[in-house]
């Protein structure tokens, strides 16, 4: 698919979720805390974290596929953020990005397309494969927190 497919199908999954009423936070924050239960104790108001994070995660893919020059800083500035968390395992923002993804598409329904799914899954690699650049530039750049004095 090309990035203006891309972008039409993951708008058209938006519009369908929108249509349908369904606010996906709900499940996909769920879901991510029945896989991690301990990561609960990191939010300290879950209803906007939740929030927060999926509309961010969601952005971040759309403006992947859209070629917008603001993903980028967003994705370092979170991922310095989230260092004061402690050690968050990239398995775990993975997992996040996959969750939001199948959220989507469980809350699209029968407008879930092949289209959809390949190009949310094809955003969802580059956001995990940005993310993964971030740390590295990251943990180059600044020491561990957890040995800093």
């Amino acid at each position: 698919m090309t990035a203006l497919n891309d972008v039409a199908a993951m708008e058209a999954s938006f519009a369908a979720v929108a249509d349908a009423g369904i606010d996906i936070r709900h499940a996909l924050f769920e879901r991510f805390f029945a896989a991690y239960p301990g990561r609960r104790a990191s939010f300290m108001v879950v209803d906007a974290s939740s929030r927060r994070m999926t509309d961010e995660t969601l952005a971040m893919m759309l403006g992947l596929a859209k070629g917008e020059g603001w993903v980028w800083p967003l994705v370092t500035e979170l991922v310095h953020t989230h260092r004061a968390y402690g050690p968050l395992p990239i398995a775990e923002y993975d997992a996040f990005i996959d969750m939001t993804v199948a959220a989507l598409g469980a809350a699209a329904g029968a407008a879930w397309t092949a289209a959809c799914a390949e190009s949310w899954a094809g955003q969802a690699e580059a956001l995990k494969a940005m993310i993964r650049r971030a740390r590295a530039e990251w943990q180059a750049a600044l020491p561990d927190p957890a040995t800093a004095v």
